[in-house]
């Protein structure tokens, strides 16, 4: 098992290395710099001079990735062109509320996906089958972005039920049932994404199983439906459900960037996009690292659960 995992981790850190580049060649070769959005700088030609230095942007390419590249690898991910503070303080700032977000989206998911995936595959043709199908094909087919307009539409703007934006009301004491009531839209709209692409993935690996002949033969030696259904079924089709969710991790992780930017929630997300748009290189190059290492981490995780689940699987 060592040697495999030594391999994967030698090829993670060549892949951060090579998205590290790429992201840093990609943003440089962008249309427009940072300070064009400063209209104290954008016409003083000896101002914008003075803030390149200031910044090391006046350095060839190379010298400056090196710089970020030594840098990173202490802990110093850089200082943020916009905001001019540090970019790990930055990151830390948003990661409580993308975790909340996020957490409670996969849990609820699960919590959709896993007996709504059994069930379909156990009354497979059923009209509650193509129901359960239609809204995953719903689910998978709409877009984030539209979905989360719609619920303000209806939930905040005409009935007035529920928050419109934010994580909290402004200027309110801290009070569990006003985070919950601005958790619950953008939970519903990441949940529904989720679910639906979940539930396909359990559907097909319950079903597969179950047409396997070792749960034949439990059934002919008189197990009972929910025996079988916890000690063989559930645990030999979670292997399929396992490399989805760890795939998916990063993406909810990073919090469905639309979603956090139609609801204004102060989290990862929504920080991507503004410094996207800024052209705030070192905020985009430490989240862009930190989502690939999430997405290397968590396939190092699956592998792990897959040996786990199932006995037949080894590593050398």
């Amino acid at each position: 098992m060592y040697p495999f995992f030594s391999r994967r981790i030698f090829h993670a850190i060549i892949v951060l290395l090579g998205v590290s580049l790429l992201t840093f060649v990609m943003m440089n070769l962008a249309p427009g710099d940072p300070y064009h959005l400063d209209p104290e700088l954008r016409f003083n030609p000896e101002a914008v001079a003075r803030w390149k230095e200031l910044r090391q942007l006046d350095q060839p390419l190379h010298v400056q990735y090196f710089s970020w590249l030594k840098n990173m690898l202490q802990g110093d991910f850089g200082i943020s062109l916009v905001h001019n503070k540090p970019v790990w303080e930055l990151m830390m700032e948003r990661v409580p509320a993308t975790l909340l977000l996020t957490g409670t989206s996969l849990l609820v998911s699960l919590l959709i996906s896993i007996p709504l995936g059994v069930f379909s595959a156990l009354r497979k043709g059923s009209f509650w089958d193509q129901v359960i199908s239609s809204f995953t094909l719903g689910g998978v087919s709409i877009p984030n972005f539209w979905l989360g307009m719609l619920l303000i539409l209806f939930f905040s703007y005409h009935f007035k039920w529920l928050p419109a934006a934010g994580m909290r009301t402004v200027g309110m004491e801290f009070s569990l049932l006003d985070y919950l009531k601005h958790l619950l839209l953008p939970t519903v709209v990441l949940s529904v994404a989720s679910a639906a692409y979940f539930i396909r993935y359990v559907r097909a690996g319950v079903w597969e199983v179950i047409q396997q002949d070792y749960i034949i033969t439990a059934r002919a030696k008189g197990l009972g439906d929910m025996t079988i259904l916890l000690r063989h079924v559930l645990r030999n089709a979670a292997l399929p459900l396992i490399t989805v969710i760890s795939l998916h991790l990063p993406y909810l992780f990073t919090g469905a960037m639309l979603t956090e930017y139609v609801f204004s929630w102060p989290g990862m997300g929504r920080w991507i996009v503004s410094a996207t748009l800024s052209r705030d290189y070192p905020s985009v190059m430490a989240i862009n690292i930190m989502v690939a290492f999430l997405v290397t981490l968590f396939n190092l995780v699956a592998d792990l659960l897959y040996a786990s689940f199932d006995p037949r699987i080894k590593y050398r």
